[in-house]
């Protein structure tokens, strides 16, 4: 091909992208105007519109220069003079539960021992006999006195219908007499490796809780949702992150619903975004199958493997280094993904080895500590590649294991509005010491670490402007702490935004395609009804999505 051959297939191609030969067609299908831009971009931090075509963003710019991409058939996007965002993507979400969860009963909020009682048997009384009462996501942080819930409050309520309802954080359930009876579990009954059951000091019998790996027993025998009811649950779950302005989620929650996001695919109805992770149990299907990170397509692709290093802090099952100050007898658990003992770091190097991403949930400092380990072996093992692995929550760091993060290039996969929920009581479990490296989020971000964000959801609300605000005040839910539970670890505006955008992004591989508003990205936005930039940052988490984009699709507008 000769230079001036070259150079006209270079000009032809300009063209078809923009549409500027012959002037027949216009250079974008639709422009989003009338708002403030922040892009993420750090060569263009700001602008004041942009042209979209085909799903994705053709140029960003002053709203004169985007208006002269416009033709007669191009639509307008009007952001209604809010503050515009790239799509948020919630680094750590179990999509299908949390879909569940909304149609389940709510314990969340249920402040007493009398109201969690009343919610689950008027729960019961609309439901089938014989059908199980789920989910709940209770906190027994909220009850005076603090106390576990169990089993006798609930059985009186409960006799025709199994319950197992999980804790918020999904490392503890209380499951009723009936449910019990069904997983077999007695007073003769031995705990699993990586699990508890909680009995009574005094006769031995089982509480009705369950923590961890013994949750199983019972969980093992709920029945298997329908696919019909999988997919209502997905539904749910799209319609609630389009609300909160999420457009793109890391599906930590398995195969659950995997089927169901196929046929939404194929239909073109997947709305949010779905990068999934698979079960590191998984391991030995994943490397049969030959799957490579980033499998799939922008709506839904294979990231990679998800494990279990430990419970967590509200359960009593985080694995620290030192007890409890609240319980001496424990110093937390490992899960039972770490056992038979080194069966985590075999499965960490094979996924080395296939070129696989691994994400661990670790929220002890020792857990934390030994999942380090095994990724720094795995890096001197793997030698020199962009592997990014990622710590799920990373909640409690020793001093010496934060730089380990950034030197590591481990990416810290952080949930900020356990902030501001466990800061109520934290301190009470592990001690003032301790709790200065806990969600050390400005000292990760010193050490050099990247920090993704995320909601847990439906552990926490699925809600990034919670988020953002949780991570720049830290102020605690019940308002104790106004300069902000360990207010060292406050981290800027900035920050947490891209905690939320480019970071998360980069946590998935996918910084190239989303993230931040540019040329040749997607399409996703998200429109604020104020510009968090202008006002105070206690005022933050009164701004409300009143715009979700995706793809240049309007998902929600308010």
């Amino acid at each position: 091909m000769t230079k001036r051959t070259a150079g006209f297939c270079i000009l032809a191609a300009l063209c078809a992208v923009l549409g500027a030969c012959g002037g027949a067609k216009p250079m974008a299908d639709k422009i989003l105007v009338n708002g403030r831009i922040w892009t993420a971009d750090p060569a263009r931090p700001w602008a004041e519109a942009a042209a979209l075509r085909d799903g994705r963003i053709l140029a960003v710019g002053s709203a004169a220069d985007i208006r002269k991409t416009a033709g007669p058939a191009t639509e307008v996007l009007d952001a209604g003079g809010g503050l515009v965002l790239p799509g948020f993507i919630d680094s750590h979400v179990h999509f299908v539960n949390g879909g569940f969860s909304a149609t389940n009963v709510q314990l969340r909020d249920a402040g007493s021992k009398a109201e969690f009682v009343r919610r689950i048997a008027e729960k019961a009384k609309g439901l089938p006999k014989g059908e199980w009462i789920l989910n709940g996501e209770w906190d027994h942080q909220r009850f005076t006195p603090v106390e576990l819930p169990r089993r006798e409050w609930i059985d009186a309520a409960t006799p025709d219908h199994p319950v197992c309802v999980n804790r918020l954080d999904g490392h503890m359930v209380l499951a009723n007499s009936l449910a019990l009876k069904l997983g077999g579990v007695t007073k003769a009954t031995a705990a699993p490796a990586g699990g508890e059951i909680v009995r009574d000091p005094a006769t031995g019998e089982p509480t009705g809780i369950l923590k961890d790996a013994a949750m199983d027993l019972v969980m093992a025998k709920i029945p298997d949702p329908s696919p019909a009811q999988v997919r209502r649950a997905v539904e749910a779950a799209m319609a609630a992150a389009a609300e909160k302005g999420v457009t793109s989620v890391h599906d930590v929650s398995g195969e659950a619903g995997f089927g169901v996001y196929q046929d939404l695919l194929r239909e073109g109805r997947l709305k949010t975004r779905i990068a999934f992770y698979v079960p590191i149990a998984s391991i030995e299907t994943v490397l049969r199958l030959q799957l490579k990170p980033g499998f799939g397509n922008d709506r839904l692709r294979f990231l990679g493997l998800k494990g279990f290093a430990d419970g967590s802090l509200g359960s009593s099952t985080a694995y620290f280094f030192e007890p409890y100050a609240d319980d001496p007898r424990t110093s937390g658990l490992l899960h039972g993904q770490m056992f038979p003992e080194g069966v985590m770091e075999k499965r960490i190097l094979a996924a080395e080895r296939a070129g696989l991403q691994v994400a661990i949930h670790a929220i002890g400092d020792r857990a934390n500590a030994i999942i380090l380990d095994i990724f720094e072996k795995a890096a001197v093992e793997g030698g020199a590649r962009d592997r990014r692995f990622r710590i799920e929550h990373a909640q409690h760091l020793r001093p010496a294991d934060i730089a380990r993060f950034g030197r590591l290039g481990v990416v810290a996969s952080v949930q900020p509005y356990q902030v501001i929920d466990d800061g109520r009581w934290a301190e009470s479990k592990i001690g003032p010491g301790r709790a200065k490296t806990t969600y050390a989020f400005r000292s990760l971000l010193e050490a050099g670490a990247r920090l993704a964000f995320g909601s847990d959801w439906p552990v926490a609300p699925m809600d990034p402007v919670l988020g953002i605000y949780a991570a720049v005040t830290r102020r605690t839910l019940d308002e104790k702490n106004p300069d902000g539970w360990v207010p060292d670890q406050k981290i800027p505006l900035e920050e947490a935004l891209r905690g939320f955008t480019i970071n998360a992004a980069y946590a998935e591989f996918a910084e190239a395609d989303k993230g931040s508003i540019a040329p040749g990205k997607l399409a996703d936005f998200v429109v604020l009804d104020r510009d968090l930039f202008r006002i105070k940052a206690e005022e933050i988490r009164d701004a409300r999505v009143i715009r979700t984009i995706v793809g240049g699709e309007v998902v929600f507008k308010r």
